[in-house]
């Protein structure tokens, strides 16, 4: 059995899943205690599967690029698991998690997340004769960029800002494609498991977050001046 976690936005979900089939999913909105509600949801998982920590054989676990806080804390988590009980672990980008319940399409994949900063994060995917393929790298650019250099349509997923989604729809017309986002963590267990059947897994202490921005981070002025930190995607 495999759990997938996926903590790397405001909207979190867990899944438990066999050789990639669904067997439960929680999912829920966050009040930014990732640590506390994660634990807690899992206990919940694992009861409502009637399965105990120990019948888990692997962690699949959403990398980022997401909320910096959040990715942490599904990381460690799903470190915890796989060092416990002596599992494989994997770590997938959570933009790919978001493209690949389209892969169907065949269309240009385009999966976005607002980035803060005016940027959104983004990559590209499409299902092919010769299997999934990432086209693009993880990266951060505008809208506007973004629009500027898609010419053939393109469909859009993720959690998408409805500022973003209008831009888009005006931007591009016919060419853009917007859809409904789905809960990342079965698609994760999916993925998760197609890479684990070919050896696909990451060692412990080279599996990382992907950030695709450092968190800023300010010197305190004062004695008591707290950090000056934002969470979302590092920000």
């Amino acid at each position: 059995m495999e759990l997938a976690i996926d903590t790397s936005s405001s909207t979190c979900s867990l899944c438990l899943s066999h050789k990639g089939e669904l067997l439960s999913e929680l999912s829920w909105q966050t009040t930014k205690n990732h640590t506390v509600e994660t634990t807690s949801n899992l206990v919940c998982l694992l009861s409502l599967a009637r399965a105990k920590p120990d019948s888990l054989e692997a962690v699949i676990v959403a990398k980022g690029p997401g909320s910096f806080n959040g990715l942490r804390v599904g990381m460690s988590i799903a470190k915890g698991l796989a060092l416990s009980l002596n599992i494989p672990i994997l770590g997938i980008s959570t933009l790919e998690a978001e493209a690949y319940p389209f892969a169907c399409t065949r269309l240009p994949l385009r999966p976005i997340h607002e980035a803060g900063r005016g940027e959104i994060a983004t990559a590209l995917y499409q299902e092919a004769a010769n299997g999934w393929l990432r086209r693009e790298e993880e990266c951060l650019t505008t809208v506007e960029n973004l629009c500027r250099h898609t010419r053939q349509k393109t469909l859009f997923c993720g959690e998408i800002p409805p500022a973003i989604a209008e831009e888009i729809r005006q931007s591009l017309s016919n060419r853009a494609i917007i859809a409904q986002r789905l809960p990342r963590a079965r698609f994760l267990s999916l993925l998760g498991w197609q890479k684990l059947s070919r050896g696909e897994k990451n060692a412990l202490d080279a599996l990382q977050p992907l950030y695709l921005r450092p968190p800023h981070i300010t010197k305190p002025q004062k004695r008591s001046t707290a950090l000056n930190g934002k969470s979302e995607f590092g920000r």
